[in-house]
């Protein structure tokens, strides 16, 4: 059996650092192993239309912008399919079809969909198309039978409901899908990166990121006005590190190697934690360090996706020729789901 990737993301903003060490720096990672037959990355529109359906600019000014950070990270068009999910047609119709063999009561209870239908306060007006997101999720995974998909940890309910949808699917019909596996990030910091206020996830619509593309300066704001310690008011006193955002930034972004250059008193990570924990360093030394750490990571991309701005054009292009390629795999696929439930009438 080949071994597929699919993956994506929401365009209803550029991309911040959340992303980055959640999902796409491993992706490029995975991309390069020579590990993988085939990489699928969404640009998931569609999705992003079930909760802004009345600001569909929103979500059009948003697909060249996830693109130039997908492309200035490194994900390379000639080893992974960058697509538009709204132009692959057939992933509605496979939605269609699997939305029977799932119950409401099933969605409901999807920890993942409480948790969003609660951070957009739709209490009991939940537009339909979010509602089953979970369903169309399915669609966007077994179209082109993909193996893994790397997620973060919030993703786990997701992905286990269209695991029970391949199984029903295959044991009411035909074993036609394939039951998807998760890749977690190898970094528990990586795993759910908080906002820069302290609060669990880091979210557009919190206003809580640090966007890839953020000027330097804005990034230098954003890190040393973060939530660190409340109880850490003078330098002497003995700082906290759990719920540090400081430094849970740092274990996702940290090497040893960078003390040399930018913290030359210390040698590791952990001697900057032991010090801190004791009592005699100050929040805004460690934000400094911070603040460098993260330029060093973004610098490279940040220069890259200058250069790619220039030729938006070319961008959709790679866009417009990658959604042909995905539209193919999706409906050779949709193919054998109406074999299988018998609807392929005029074959």
């Amino acid at each position: 059996m080949k071994k597929i990737i699919l993956t994506g993301d929401r365009p209803t903003g550029k991309l911040h650092v959340g992303h980055y060490v959640g999902s796409l720096k491993r992706r490029v990672e995975l991309q390069n192993s020579g590990e993988y037959d085939d990489i699928y990355i969404m640009i998931a529109d569609a999705q992003a239309l079930t909760d802004n359906a009345d600001n569909p600019e929103k979500v059009r000014s948003n697909i060249s912008e996830v693109a130039l950070d997908y492309i200035s990270c490194g994900l390379n068009p000639e080893k992974s399919t960058l697509f538009v999910q709204s132009y692959v047609s057939e992933l509605t119709e496979l939605t269609f079809y699997y939305s029977n063999l799932v119950t409401v009561s099933r969605l409901k209870r999807n920890p993942t969909v409480k948790s969003e239908i609660s951070l957009r306060g739709f209490h009991s007006s939940i537009p339909v198309g979010f509602f089953t997101y979970p369903i169309s999720q399915a669609a966007d995974i077994t179209a082109f039978k993909a193996t893994t998909v790397p997620v973060g940890e919030d993703q786990l309910p997701m992905i286990e409901q269209t695991r029970e949808i391949v199984r029903s699917f295959n044991s009411t019909y035909d074993e036609v899908l394939v039951e998807p596996n998760v890749l977690l990030p190898d970094n528990q910091a990586c795993m759910r990166l908080p906002g820069t206020d302290g609060k669990a996830k880091m979210s557009k619509s919190l206003g809580n990121c640090i966007y890839l593309s953020d000027e330097p300066e804005d990034i230098r704001k954003k890190i040393m006005s973060m939530y660190t310690d409340p109880d850490h008011i003078r330098i002497e006193d003995p700082g906290k590190l759990e719920g540090n955002t400081v430094f849970t930034y740092l274990d996702a972004f940290c090497r040893d190697d960078m003390f040399a250059e930018y913290l030359p008193e210390y040698s590791c990570l952990q001697e900057l934690k032991d010090h801190y924990t004791r009592g005699g360093l100050g929040d805004v030394k460690v934000k400094k360090f911070l603040y460098a750490v993260l330029m060093e990571e973004l610098s490279p991309i940040q220069a890259r996706r200058k250069e790619l701005e220039k030729d938006i054009p070319a961008i959709m292009d790679i866009l417009h020729q990658g959604s042909r390629k995905a539209k193919e795999v999706a409906a050779q696929t949709l193919e054998e789901v109406k074999k299988a439930m018998k609807i392929n009438y005029f074959d």
